[in-house]
């Protein structure tokens, strides 16, 4: 079944990652990293299906070439926490084939980053079949139109004038100073305090010494406006709603039922999983006034327990019954039928039930099992990774092989960390949770779940034993009957149908509350009635004349009323 899974990443050395070792592990390929001399070999990894590089057409067409790509990228960034390139992980619709999927991503890749000026480096993965999902690596830096890479933030002075205070870029205040105005610089005060900005006029009338040659400067800079509008939450949501819309589309055309939704539930207006959406325990739902699943499934047991206890109970007094009249009979005759239509109710209930809670057991149960294994081994691959950091630091300086050794060996930890750091995010985003904790909860429910489908089952038995039984307690009084008395036990039996479907209907709607059905009901009605071959044209045939005799009988008996005199008006 089609489902929404986008994760959005930036790839960062900050975090101990490198673009050159990201594009080589997500294409299964080898690419020598010339930023830190290390090669990164991922020709042996399994599950690459297509993989393809997109270029804006103002980029160097030797960027073809993935190698020279990442490595362009890794030789502009200076800086040891510099963000190298930003990734998303997307989930593939399983209704689509490898062409279609190819389609799906070129369409969106080409409209939402290449058209936008971004190199893009997009994969498919699909190791058991099962999970096929794509990585698509994007540039971070916007290219000029030589294909020359621009500034991600640029140096902006606070300047002053006249007691206004403004930022600059380099190339700016070029301008303003000819136009009066100063950078400002700290310097120390005559009395020896707090140090203070001031430009360099006031500060020389005053005496000052200057104590920082840095001139005063917004903390991060000014960003580039294209830079700044990629990395807004504004524009993750338009390419999150972007990944949806394209993908309905492609769904569209084969006909797929499904269909996915960028938005979360509570923005759908959604309640179905509270507990889940919510954050907070069944009972504090319960106390606030909001059905919890679980307090529901408890009720629900209860409920049933305390059905089948009274329904034992009717049987032994239907079975102690003696009495061989024509009303006696017709009223045990509607009892066993009313006992057997809610039966019926109960083994049809009992059956949506199973089969609802079946499906959330198959579908929840074999994701909760691999996301315990991702987190099992993306513990061991973080105590491994750590254990060489410490091996690596421990080393000497020169022993370079070692520490290269050692590189490689990390970044290839790295690159599987996130990548069962992905699985682990999109098996939590499928079975509907935010954290540990909530896996924690799903993981509650679903035992609760298994035991009651297996309370569930093991009454499916029981209750149709007791209706084989009914039946043949229907049958003996029926036969009790003789032909002659037919159409008077018919009779009988008609004047009390109204009141025993009510009680049947008031029953089950106290013992399902919420859950209960007009629908199954009627079907529940339908189902015994062909059992016990009772032909309900002619139970309807009798009822409506009885309804007519009775309406007759009451006209009758109604008092006459008074003519009205007529009266005669003179003109």
């Amino acid at each position: 079944m089609a489902i929404y899974h986008l994760e959005a990443k930036v790839i960062s050395r900050g975090a101990g990652r490198s673009a050159c070792a990201a594009a080589a592990y997500m294409s299964c390929s080898r690419i020598y990293n010339d930023y830190d001399g290390i090669q990164h070999d991922y020709t042996r990894k399994q599950g690459l299906v297509w993989q393809q590089i997109f270029l804006p057409d103002n980029a160097p067409s030797e960027w073809q070439d993935r190698e020279r790509l990442w490595n362009a990228v890794e030789e502009n960034e200076k800086t040891k926490d510099s963000r190298l390139a930003r990734e998303f992980v997307v989930a593939l619709p399983v209704e689509l084939d490898k062409t279609q999927w190819e389609a799906l991503l070129t369409e969106f890749v080409q409209k939402q980053f290449v058209a936008d000026g971004m190199c893009a480096d997009v994969c498919i993965h699909d190791t058991d079949g099962h999970n096929p999902h794509a990585h698509i690596m994007l540039t971070v830096r916007p290219l000029d139109e030589h294909g020359k890479w621009q500034y991600k933030t640029q140096k902006e002075y606070l300047c002053v004038r006249n007691g206004e205070e403004r930022g600059f870029t380099a190339s700016e205040f070029k301008s303003a100073q000819t136009e009066g105005w100063e950078k400002q610089y700290l310097y120390k005060p005559e009395n020896g305090k707090k140090r203070i900005y001031l430009p360099p006029s006031e500060a020389g009338c005053r005496g000052l010494i200057r104590a920082d040659k840095h001139p005063k400067s917004t903390k991060y800079g000014r960003q580039n406006p294209i830079t700044e509008r990629w990395n807004s939450e504004e524009q993750l949501l338009s390419w999150r709603k972007a990944w949806a819309d394209v993908t309905n589309q492609y769904l569209a055309r084969v006909n797929a039922v499904d269909r996915i939704d960028h938005r979360s539930h509570a923005e759908r207006g959604l309640d179905e999983q509270p507990t889940i959406h919510e954050g907070v325990t069944a009972q504090a739902l319960e106390c606030k006034g909001i059905i919890s699943d679980r307090c529901e499934l408890n009720r629900q047991i209860k409920a049933d327990n305390l059905f089948l206890k009274e329904l034992k109970a009717q049987v032994r007094k239907l079975t102690e019954a003696v009495a061989n009249t024509i009303p006696a009979i017709a009223e045990r005759l509607e009892d066993i039928r009313a006992h057997m239509i809610k039966l019926q109710y109960h083994l049809l209930h009992n059956r949506a039930e199973i089969k609802d809670i079946s499906e959330r057991v198959d579908w929840n149960l074999p994701l909760i099992k691999e996301y315990q294994s991702a987190k099992e081994k993306l513990k061991e691959k973080q105590a491994e990774k750590k254990s060489l950091v410490t091996e690596k630091n421990n080393t000497s300086i020169f022993n370079p092989a070692k520490h290269i050794q050692l590189n490689k060996r990390i970044t290839t930890l790295t690159e599987e960390i996130e990548e069962l750091k992905t699985r682990k995010n999109q098996l939590m985003h499928e079975v509907g949770c935010q954290s540990d904790a909530e896996i924690k909860q799903v993981e509650g429910k679903l035992s609760k779940m298994t035991d009651y489908l297996e309370k569930m089952r093991t009454q499916q038995p029981k209750l149709t034993s007791q209706l084989a039984a009914d039946e043949k307690s229907f049958i003996e009084a029926r036969e009790k009957i003789s032909s002659q008395q037919e159409d008077i036990l018919l009779d009988a039996r008609v004047s009390l149908r109204d009141d025993f479907r009510n009680q049947i209907r008031a029953k089950l709607r106290e013992v399902f509350g919420q859950k209960f059905q007009y629908d199954r009901l009627s079907s529940a009605e339908e189902q015994i009635d062909r059992r016990l071959d009772e032909d309900t044209d002619l139970f309807w045939k009798r009822a409506t004349k009885l309804r007519h005799e009775q309406e007759m009988e009451r006209r009758r008996n109604q008092p006459n009323r008074p003519k009205k005199k007529s009266r005669n008006y003179e003109l």
